[in-house]
């Protein structure tokens, strides 16, 4: 197993091409820049194990009535290791849930081997409440 160091900018270069991959619903792009091992974790949720499972849910990401945009508010990186502060933006329907996200994602040959998302439970929910509220809003 090879060990080569990534430079921080050459890091966080790769976490933005990960991130506007899964943007622009290419998931093969973003499959492409995480290791066959890679573990994602989310808060309160099981952690996704392996580049297949997580290719899959990428993928599933792009039917028609789903969606991810992201603004990223600060990143930053010290080697392998780069940090985020987010708004994740996920779109179900007419639904669009924003919430706050740290991230953290751990490289390991120029890919990302570890993808460690944080969030408060919360204001996961109160972006979903207010995601409901402006789609019903909508449709009056």
């Amino acid at each position: 197993m090879s060990t080569t160091a990534t430079t921080g900018q050459d890091a966080i270069g790769t976490v933005r091409n990960f991130l506007d991959a899964m943007v622009a619903e290419d998931p093969s792009r973003a499959s492409s820049l995480i290791t066959d091992d890679i573990a994602w974790h989310n808060t309160w949720l099981p952690t996704i194990r392996g580049a297949s499972r997580v290719h899959r849910i990428l993928a599933g990401l792009t039917r028609p009535s789903l969606g991810f945009d992201v603004v990223v508010h600060h990143i930053a990186a010290e080697g392998d290791v780069v940090l985020t502060e987010r708004t994740d933006i996920l779109r179900f329907g007419p639904v669009r849930i924003e919430f706050w996200v740290c991230g953290t994602f751990e490289l390991r040959d120029g890919r990302i081997a570890v993808w460690d998302d944080h969030f408060d439970v919360l204001t996961f929910l109160r972006g979903t409440l207010v995601g409901v509220l402006r789609a019903a809003l909508r449709r009056s």
